[in-house]
């Protein structure tokens, strides 16, 4: 009887190897050589490639490249001798050389070239500054300006000007600026015309024509005052009529003094305080020298008296209007010419005073002062009789073929009345006039002078 194991007891296991035996292999089948493939030693392959297109160079690159120049470095026979040796340097291809120049010079060295020339200071200003030019020369204390030198904020930005614009920023409590009104910027621009910068000396302005009584002297006094409401710096009207003037009735008079005091004063004269005595001022500044007025003078004021005149107040004056009196032909007509910059020549509304006026032109022209009659301001003062009569039309044509530029100068009662000249009193359209007359004037002198 067979005997069973007890179910506790483990049950023995025969110990094996753990590589089979080498009879328990399967022997591999025998390796079977794969044919050989005969090949030719030889094989060529032909591959059709589309050409290549050629590099273009951009012009960037080609302003900087280096030609390919062959250098033959030599010999070297011994040590001794140098190991080094000079090599000529090609200008770029698109370095352009003169035409006159040959190819061979192209190759300059550094010791024979030309110095180059100075560069000339320039007068530099406040735009050339902004652009990041400098310039080798001093400011003048005029570039030192409000604009320049405040910086423009809320707190430094000026309030608005016009009934609209001012109403809205102080309802705003300032905070919103409108800026000016249309016809307040008309007037600042106007202003700015007027207060062009002059340097090298004073400027000279006669107001002359060939007819009397066509209101010469009230359009003197007109450009003065206009000149000197907007300006900062002096100006004089000299009453140069050799005959009685009266200029100086247009403003009040501060002084008895004439043309001829200056001339008998003019040794004593030191400044601008001992001028300053024998002239007479008004409101807006306009400095006025009266002519003569004792009917007892044996002689009248001439070429050499203006003369003396003229350079004392080219010493203290920027500009200097002359009020030529009635007539050309008198010998203070060629000094006052041969100082002159610009010319107002006054002209009436009524056919015979334009017609005087154009001969007026005429003359100057025929007595070689052609470019001053092409400078001209003609002042077309439309409150002489019989304006209403004539198309002022068809003589603005005429003179405008002839000068640079005309006004009208309207009527007012003020100026009619042939007293005393109140500017802040004149109506609005007169001194619009007047100023447009001083602008036109401004802008024909010459900015600068040797």
């Amino acid at each position: 009887m067979a005997e069973v194991p007890d179910a506790d007891t483990p049950e023995e296991r025969t110990p094996r190897d753990l590589v089979p035996a080498d009879d328990e292999l399967t022997p591999a089948s025998a390796f079977e050589p794969v044919p050989s493939l005969e090949v030719d030693s030889t094989l060529s392959i032909d591959i059709d490639l589309p050409p290549v297109p050629p590099r273009e160079v951009p012009e960037d690159e080609a302003a900087v490249a280096i030609d390919d120049v062959p250098v033959d470095p030599g010999f070297v026979p011994s040590p001794t001798e140098p190991s080094t040796m000079s090599v000529a340097i090609v200008a770029s291809r698109l370095t352009t050389t003169p035409p006159e120049a040959p190819a061979g010079l192209a190759a300059i060295s550094a010791g024979d070239a030309p110095p180059l020339p100075p560069s000339e200071p320039f007068a530099g200003s406040r735009r050339d500054r902004l652009r990041g030019e400098s310039s080798t020369q001093p400011e003048p204390a005029a570039m030192l300006t409000a604009d320049r030198l405040l910086e423009v904020n809320r707190k430094t930005r000026p309030g608005p000007e016009g009934p609209w614009q001012r109403f809205v920023y102080n309802i705003t409590f300032r905070t919103v600026n409108l800026g000016d009104s249309a016809k307040v910027r008309a007037r600042k621009e106007l202003d700015h015309r007027i207060q062009k910068h002059f340097e090298g000396g004073a400027r000279f302005v006669p107001v002359l024509t060939r007819k009397g009584g066509v209101g010469k002297t009230t359009v003197t006094a007109l450009l003065g005052m206009a000149l000197a409401s907007a300006r900062e710096d002096r100006i004089i009207a000299i009453d140069a009529n050799p005959d009685r003037g009266t200029l100086s009735e247009r403003v009040p008079r501060q002084t008895r003094s004439t043309v001829r005091d200056v001339v008998h004063k003019a040794a004593s004269i030191g400044g601008f305080t001992d001028f300053s005595a024998l002239v007479s001022r008004d409101e807006t500044r306009l400095d006025i020298l009266a002519s003569d007025t004792d009917p007892m003078l044996s002689e009248a004021f001439d070429e050499n008296d203006y003369n003396v005149v003229a350079d004392l107040s080219a010493r203290f004056y920027s500009i200097v209007l002359t009020d030529c009196g009635t007539g050309i032909v008198h010998s203070v007509m060629r000094a006052t010419l041969q100082r002159a910059d610009s010319l107002v020549i006054v002209s009436g509304g009524s056919v015979d005073e334009a017609r005087l006026a154009s001969e007026t032109l005429t003359w100057l022209e025929a007595n070689g002062y052609g470019e001053l009659v092409r400078n001209a301001v003609v002042a077309l003062n439309t409150a002489t009789h019989a304006t209403n009569l004539v198309k002022l039309e068809e003589i603005e044509a005429h003179f405008r073929s002839r000068v640079r530029e005309i006004v009208r100068v309207p009527y007012d009662p003020q100026l009619a009345a042939g007293s005393v000249v109140s500017w802040k009193d004149l109506k609005p359209l007169t001194r619009l006039s007047a100023r447009t007359l001083a602008a036109l004037v401004v802008e024909g002198l010459p900015a600068e002078r040797d």
